[in-house]
Formats: structure tokens, C-alpha cells, sequence
């Protein structure tokens, strides 16, 4: 067939049935069969784009990301388009997990994306140690395949995100992580601003890509008030770490809902959906009741995660409690990730 004034081979009966089968051993997570029969499909029709992508796509599901990146290569070297396509994508993200700058660069330039202005000039002063493009607000889905625990990050990159909630430890991850993430966003989270309504996407993580040195504690707060819990997290943030309500901003959810666009509250009615998560950045309460509902049902004892050195964590609880000591105080002190 002819697309453009081009011909393009159309792929063999033998060579889709090998595709077909592929992805259903992957679907089932038998990577090492389904890679046997893209192997022999890029050995049938090694001239298609799609057989390398293919292959890139299983190196990407099982880490193996020099592998992915030599697939990826020989993918976008066969692209009938030249901007735009997948391929391209996935090899920024084996690139990115590469630290192969140049090249991840010259992925996501070749997808579509341009640096922000500024930014380019800042990777050149710096030695091009890294591509910096950041691109707001957004969410990451920690272990997927696991618990699958939502938090709020930064955007690096289009495949890097720096966690800014606190997770749970049982996903063992800490704040100030930075995380590979996937392309394709799974799910959103919507915030009602007073100007606005801004809508933020929900990737999945692939791999810690940089750990985090900060430790995570939990802690039993006495917070008599809203203010006085407030006033932690407000200490933590000035002492350049983080303090999170884990009373009000953690919630199960099922995979449904987490998949979907969830709407968050702004406190101005007393009730709420209940599946708010909170806004970026700044993790929302996550019960049953918005914010403007929870003064009125405010628990004191609140379980609070802190990450913070060692070397700082009790004087920076001590500092609060110092500051009103009526009306807080704290206990049962743990490191927990």
C-alpha cells in the first residue's frame, strides 16, 4: 500500500499472529515468551518501524533499559512520520532512565516538546547534565502493580516526577524521591480553584530513578485545632522539609476510582465527594468531610508524617509545641521508612 507517495510493506499473517500472541503472554507477565516471539516477528519483518517499537516496549515493561534503547533506536529510524509517534517517546524514557541526555533531549525535541524558554540556555551553562523541563503539577501512582498509593509531585521532565506528598511506608518511597514514570496518564485529579478549575493527570511510576536521603517518621500530634496542625506543616516547609496530616490526607481508594477524574473540594460546602485528594503540592483531606466540615468534627489526635532528619525531627516538634503549648504536644515518635 502507498501512504504519502511512499510504499509501506504490509506486515506477514505470521508476523501479527506473533504480535498478537506477544502481548497476551505480556498481559499475563510472561515476558521472557512474549519477547521470544517479538524477536522472531523483528526477524520476519525487520524493516517495520512497529517490530522495534514492539521490542522496546517489552524492554521498557521489564527495566531493561540499554535493551530498550537499542530497540528504540532502530524504531524511530524507520518512522514513516517524523514527529509525533510513540516510538519516540519510549526512547526518551529509556534514555532518561539511561541518563543518556543527548539523546532524550533530542527524543523529546523529535516528539514535539520544546524546553521552556530559558531552560535550554540553563542546560548548556550547567554541562547538559541533564534535561530540565519542567512541566508543573501533577500525580504519580507508586507501585501500580501493588498498593498503587497516589501523591503529589513536580515535574522534572516529561518522564521524571519529584514526590511531594509523604508517602505511606508501605510503598517505600520517600518524599523528595524522584520517580521514572510512564507516558500515558492513568486517571486525573480535578481542583476547584477561585479562578479556575484545573485538571492534573496521574502517571504511573516505573522505577525510582533517585532516592532520597530524608527519612520518614511518624508521630502521634495533640493539635487542639485546624491552625495548630497547620503550624507543623508551615514549620517543616520553612525548615526546607515537609509535615503531612495523614488523618485527613490519606484514603483507600479502589482501582476505579484512582483510575478516574476525581474532583476535590475547596471547603466551601460542608459536605464533599468522597473522593477527594487534595490539591498539588499541598495533599487535601482526604475523609469523608471537606475542609469546611472538618471544623466542626476536628479530632485532635492526628497521625502525622514527618520528613525530616534525624538530627532535626524532635527540636522541630519541640519548637511547636513551644510555640503553644495549651494546645499541642506529640508522642510515640517513629521512623518508619
Amino acid at each position: 500500500m502507498r501512504i504519502f507517495g511512499r510504499v509501506r510493506h504490509r506486515p506477514s499473517p505470521t508476523w501479527r499472529q506473533a504480535t498478537d500472541r506477544a502481548f497476551s503472554l505480556i498481559d499475563d507477565g510472561r515476558y521472557e515468551d512474549a519477547g521470544a516471539l517479538l524477536t522472531r516477528a523483528a526477524d520476519l519483518e525487520p524493516w517495520l518501524s512497529e517490530s522495534w517499537y514492539n521490542l522496546a516496549l517489552l524492554h521498557k515493561f521489564r527495566h531493561d533499559w540499554a535493551q530498550a534503547r537499542i530497540a528504540g533506536l532502530r524504531a524511530v529510524a524507520l518512522l514513516d512520520r517524523p514527529v509525533g509517534a510513540p516510538d519516540w517517546w519510549n526512547l526518551g524514557i529509556a534514555a532518561t532512565a539511561l541518563q543518556d541526555w543527548p539523546l532524550a533531549r533530542r527524543a523529546w525535541q523529535a516528539y514535539g516538546l520544546r524546553p521552556p524558554t530559558g531552560t535550554a540556555a540553563a542546560e548548556l551553562a550547567a554541562g547538559e547534565e541533564s534535561v530540565r523541563m519542567p512541566l508543573g503539577s501533577a500525580a504519580v501512582r507508586l507501585s501500580p502493580e501493588g498498593e498503587a498509593e497516589v501523591v503529589w509531585g513536580r515535574r522534572l521532565d516529561p518522564a521524571r516526577m519529584e514526590v511531594l506528598s509523604i508517602p505511606l511506608p508501605s510503598s517505600g518511597r520517600r518524599w523528595g524521591e524522584v520517580v521514572l514514570h510512564d507516558g500515558v496518564p492513568h486517571g486525573e485529579r480535578a481542583t476547584e480553584g477561585a479562578a479556575r478549575r484545573a485538571v492534573y493527570p496521574v502517571f504511573d511510576e516505573i522505577e525510582l530513578w533517585a532516592p532520597s536521603p530524608v527519612p520518614t517518621w511518624l508521630v502521634l500530634l495533640e493539635a487542639a485545632t485546624e491552625a495548630d496542625r497547620d503550624a507543623l506543616e508551615r514549620l517543616a516547609a520553612d525548615a526546607g522539609y515537609a509535615a503531612e496530616d495523614w488523618s485527613s490526607s490519606v484514603r483507600l481508594l479502589c482501582r476505579t476510582c484512582s483510575e478516574s477524574r476525581m474532583p476535590t473540594d475547596d471547603g466551601s460546602v460542608v459536605t464533599r465527594d468522597p473522593h477527594d485528594h487534595g490539591e498539588p503540592g499541598h495533599p487535601g483531606h482526604l475523609s469523608h468531610l471537606g475542609r469546611g466540615a472538618e471544623a466542626l468534627h476536628w479530632t485532635p489526635e492526628r497521625e502525622c508524617g514527618i520528613a525530616a532528619p534525624a538530627s532535626l525531627v524532635r527540636g522541630l516538634l519541640d519548637s511547636w509545641v513551644a510555640d503553644s503549648p495549651g494546645s499541642r504536644d506529640w508522642r510515640d515518635l517513629e521512623e518508619v521508612c
